[in-house]
């Protein structure tokens, strides 16, 4: 178990243009430690360009980017990030618990015994134990972001990026793994993109609308209660539609 304390994230003086279009200019945003920071925003808006950047990941070719990304404790992110990405990216030819190891594979580092009980007891909380030896080709889309969810709490980061995680889920699958992502990344300094308000209620310490071209934050929620807040609250419920107002408008 890692037990450093996870860091607060701060990007500065973004700049990212996509051939003649600026999806941000002079982009200032901030994740606060130990906490889930929710991203809101229309399709197309940069939500994605945002975390491949806070990732540092690549571009396309047609697309400038610059800025500074810093961690309060002064260490570089690099070691301490997992990116779950809205794609399952599973190799097809391994199953499913090599899948969700492989990570490890990658940096050629040594699966022990545990990480593979604990990954094993990942997959049993998402409902797929009985599949640790099936290929990727013989499960549902939702049954690989299932797979995907797990392989990125398997690698127990400190700073945790997530694109979408639950869209292709049904509704009582999604709270359930809304509800054990929370408990697994308590402490974990976590940014959340998604397209559900209700979703974001129930996850954010904040949530951040973003809106307008370039980008610009726009609003700043902060929901009443711990996390993950109860899906039947009445209060939830009417914070849903006021945030359904501010994103039609």
């Amino acid at each position: 178990m890692n037990h450093n304390p996870a860091p607060a994230v701060t990007i500065s003086k973004l700049h990212i243009r996509y051939k003649h279009h600026w999806l941000f200019n002079q982009f200032d945003f901030c994740l606060p430690a130990n906490q889930w920071t929710c991203l809101l925003g229309s399709s197309g808006i940069g939500k994605t360009s945002l975390l491949r950047f806070i990732a540092g990941l690549q571009y396309e070719k047609d697309t400038e980017c610059s800025g500074y990304i810093t961690a309060s404790d002064g260490e570089a992110l690099e070691n301490r990030l997992t990116y779950m990405t809205q794609q399952d990216s599973l190799l097809p030819w391994l199953n499913i618990l090599d899948n969700v190891l492989l990570g490890f594979y990658l940096r050629n580092e040594k699966v022990s015994v545990f990480t593979k009980q604990q990954a094993s007891i990942l997959l049993e909380k998402v409902g797929l134990k009985h599949v640790k030896k099936m290929k990727p080709s013989q499960l549902s889309h939702g049954m690989k972001q299932r797979v995907v969810l797990v392989r990125s709490l398997i690698e127990n980061r400190m700073v945790i990026l997530m694109d979408e995680p639950f869209s292709a889920l049904d509704t009582i699958t999604r709270i359930k793994l809304q509800d054990l992502a929370a408990s697994l990344l308590v402490n974990r300094t976590v940014l959340l993109v998604t397209h559900d308000p209700l979703e974001a209620l129930r996850l954010g310490h904040q949530i951040y609308i973003i809106s307008g071209s370039p980008a610009k934050v726009s609003h700043v929620i902060k929901p009443h209660g711990e996390v993950p807040r109860d899906v039947a609250d009445e209060t939830l419920l009417k914070e849903q539609a006021n945030l359904l107002k501010m994103l039609t408008i």
